[in-house]
């Protein structure tokens, strides 16, 4: 059974959308990488969101900065736990991460994403509060494991991120002439 941590959140104070996975896989774990595993459509399902097709592609700390670019942030609903593999059925002793402490640090979040099952089974155990606080929204996981849903259709059912993001910016840009 391995010892699994999770990362730091990828964040900044423009953030307006908190995407929250469960915990990385093996892959993601060595590389020290949100959705290492090329398999994984994270990548390919933000790049349609944020207007950037090849995002996949990019080096790691580009496709971190195009989603800061675009007020998404990203961490884990849960910090430790004990894994084989890579599934989220095989977590146990799982301790979730202090995300009220990073809300209060970043008040702008507005939106709440949960990719998969297991990270809003675990937001909803641990965070019940936060659900009528914040806009959550339980995404399909973009894990390979997930093969109910082709790329089309994850794109498909994520693309309501893209009208939080369009949402988002269009009151800041309208914000900005104010002053």
């Amino acid at each position: 059974m391995n010892n699994c941590k999770s990362f730091k959140p990828s964040i900044d104070n423009n953030s307006k959308i908190l995407i929250l996975g469960s915990m990385p896989g093996l892959k993601s774990l060595k590389e020290q990488q949100y959705y290492a595993h090329p398999q994984n459509r994270f990548w390919k399902v933000m790049g349609v969101i944020c207007n950037e097709p090849k995002l996949n592609k990019l080096d790691y700390d580009l496709k971190l900065n195009t989603l800061l670019k675009n007020n998404i942030a990203l961490w884990d609903t849960i910090k430790t736990c004990k894994r084989d593999g890579s599934l989220d059925s095989d977590i146990q002793n799982e301790t979730p991460n202090d995300i009220r402490k990073l809300l209060k640090k970043h008040p702008n979040i507005k939106t709440i994403c949960l990719n998969g099952n297991k990270s809003y089974s675990s937001f909803k155990k641990y965070f019940p509060d936060l659900i009528g606080k914040y806009n959550c929204l339980k995404m399909p996981s973009t894990s390979p494991a997930n093969a109910r849903y082709s790329l089309d259709k994850l794109i498909e059912e994520w693309l309501i991120i893209a009208e939080h993001v369009s949402s988002y910016n269009a009151n800041s840009a309208k914000q900005k002439r104010i002053f």
